[in-house]
């Protein structure tokens, strides 16, 4: 006998719609699994034929073959359990094939028959919904996930046995997963709407006293997706500032909430169940000690690293020197492309990986060169500065588009709190709003992400910015790639003062952020 089921697996973070055949015929007693499979996939036959026996049903003392189609595609994981396991049983006549037809199944067994909750089920289920399944089958504990998405029918087991259901008429529909349904808005206000934030549990800019300079370029990088470099003595704030970048970053689109939830349903952070999308952007601050691998992802079945994880959001890089070399050099294609791949034997991994990059250092090992008088002095050799700064590369600086010194406040009882973060946001908002206008014809929505004509089509120069740019050239002795980095950089500052045109006072902000940073050279 033979029968066909639908099962699914993750290439990246990308769902695969995975043909599960069994073929049940004369011969001795042995189960045959091909289709490329690894290890985790080899090993369900045995897991598959205690559950089956464990629940009440009839394991076939015959000769059964599964395939596992596309047999080209390596299939990974323990999620196809529940897949052949019905299959078996459809094949055997123990289940009506009729009831699983356009049916996605997904589940990990236990030996009892227990259905456990498997990572990665969003993209499984939006995978099959393109491809027109009607329902999907799957453990309790990743029915909330699934239910994000509209257009197909959860049905949610505890165990292999409830499967008994679908023989029995309509009794399978009380296995129906049935969550709060919430309207999703359609306008883009709507999608932007800074209430999803519950910014009374998230750090305020309103805290922070002075450093109005620096709050002001953590405003037009939030307002570009700009990445961002802070420098200056210890305890300036320089980390402070930092966390809360997330206080001003506009929520997720519709769009992007859904890119975002596959990644964590991916890398199994989701939660058990969740009742929305991610609406929030991510905000990413790994240890110094991590890896080249944690950074942009790895192993024999390669996972989302940090910057994928901080897809769409910020990657928060504190005391920036003291990352390895490796670790920071492999951040340049994907600060490029916006996007980690990665090459395996049998197949090739794309990650997305469109993050803001925010990063702190000290100017030296000990914290305080530059220091004037009456400061604490630097204690610190050249070549000791010259050996901590070498692990900071030009070419990664120079994908950097705002470079800041953070200077240590000359007063602290005359320092003002300034802008709270809902004033920034404010600000942000409304630039990323007439970003989104232009995307159309620019064919992107952030300013840091145009490139070529768009670019050049994008930014209108007055004659008298366009005249200081070529100064700035010529005298900076500044690379092709900063040059663009800084018209990028002008147009978000224009956005950010509503103003249509780049102007010589924006463009003059753009080339002191990039002057700000020459000292990190020295």
């Amino acid at each position: 006998m033979y029968a066909s089921l639908l099962g699914s697996s993750v290439n990246g973070i990308d769902g695969l719609t995975i043909a599960v055949e069994a073929d049940i015929a004369s011969g001795l007693p042995q189960v045959n699994l091909v289709g490329l499979p690894d290890s985790a996939v080899r090993e369900s036959s045995e897991r598959v034929r205690a559950a089956i026996r464990n629940c009440g049903f009839q394991f076939p003392m015959s000769r059964i073959t599964i395939n596992l189609a596309p047999a080209d595609l390596r299939k990974e994981g323990s999620a196809f359990d529940l897949s052949i396991a019905a299959a078996i049983l459809v094949a055997s006549e123990q289940l009506p094939a009729a009831s699983f037809q356009h049916t996605l199944l997904i589940g990990e067994l236990s030996l009892n028959g227990e259905i456990r909750a498997v990572p990665g089920v969003l993209p499984m289920v939006e995978q099959a919904a393109k491809n027109e399944a009607a329902r999907v089958i799957l453990p309790l504990g990743n029915a909330a996930e699934a239910a994000l998405l509209n257009g197909i029918e959860v049905y949610a087991l505890t165990h292999l046995n409830e499967l008994a259901a679908w023989k029995e008429g309509d009794s399978w529909q009380s296995y129906r997963y049935k969550p709060e349904i919430h309207q999703a808005p359609n306008s883009y206000a709507s999608k932007y709407n800074s209430s999803d934030i519950d910014r009374d549990q998230i750090l305020d800019y309103g805290d922070v006293l002075g450093l109005h300079g620096a709050k002001r370029a953590l405003l037009i990088a939030a307002a570009g997706s700009h990445n961002l470099l802070l420098s200056g003595p210890p305890g300036t704030g320089k980390t402070m500032l930092a966390r809360r970048l997330p206080s001003i970053l506009p929520p997720l689109t519709d769009e992007e909430a859904l890119e975002v939830t596959k990644i964590y349903s991916v890398a199994g952070k989701l939660g058990p169940s969740p009742t929305s999308l991610i609406r929030t952007r991510p905000f990413r601050s790994p240890h110094h000690t991590i890896s080249a691998g944690g950074l942009i992802g790895g192993g024999s079945i390669p996972r989302p690293g940090e910057v994928t994880l901080a897809h769409r959001g910020v990657l928060f890089l504190d005391e920036l020197p003291e990352f390895s070399r490796p670790a920071l050099e492999v951040l340049r294609q994907p600060l490029e492309d916006r996007a980690v791949t990665i090459a395996r034997t049998k197949a090739v991994f794309r990650f997305p990986a469109r993050f803001m990059l925010a990063a702190s250092m000290n100017p030296c090992p000990c914290g305080y060169w530059g220091n004037g008088p009456g400061d604490r002095q630097c204690t610190c050799t050249d070549a000791a500065v010259a050996r901590y700064r070498s692990k900071i590369s030009g070419p990664l600086l120079d994908r950097i588009d705002l470079l800041l010194e953070v200077p240590r406040p000359k007063s602290f009882n005359t320092a003002r709190s300034g802008m709270t973060s809902s004033e920034m946001n404010s600000l942000v908002m409304a630039a990323a709003e007439r970003q989104h206008h232009r995307a159309k014809k620019a064919g992107v929505h952030w300013n840091a992400e145009l490139t070529g004509a768009a670019l050049h089509r994008t930014v209108q120069l007055s004659a008298p910015s366009a005249k200081l740019l070529r100064h700035s050239f010529d005298k900076l002795g500044i690379s092709f790639r900063a040059h663009d980095r800084i018209l990028r950089l002008a147009r978000t500052i224009a956005d950010v003062s509503d103003s249509e045109a780049v102007h010589e006072e924006h463009m003059s902000e753009a080339i002191q952020y990039r002057r700000s940073g020459e000292r990190l050279g020295e």
